[in-house]
């Protein structure tokens, strides 16, 4: 899962450089940084659940 992540943020990062580099593709930068954001948050809680105890 975490691997599949890792390649989500890899993604969303090429596109965020792509937008930012193509002019007129500043819409591209904006929604890749914010999946990257939300992908980033996403596997930072799957990766705080295996933390706890089995049971809570």
């Amino acid at each position: 899962m975490l691997r599949f992540l890792g390649l989500l943020l890899v993604i969303w990062l090429v596109l965020t450089v792509v937008g930012a580099v193509v002019k007129g593709l500043f819409w591209l930068a904006v929604v890749g940084a914010l999946f990257f954001v939300a992908t980033t948050a996403l596997g930072w809680a799957k990766r705080n659940d295996r933390a706890l105890p089995p049971g809570r």
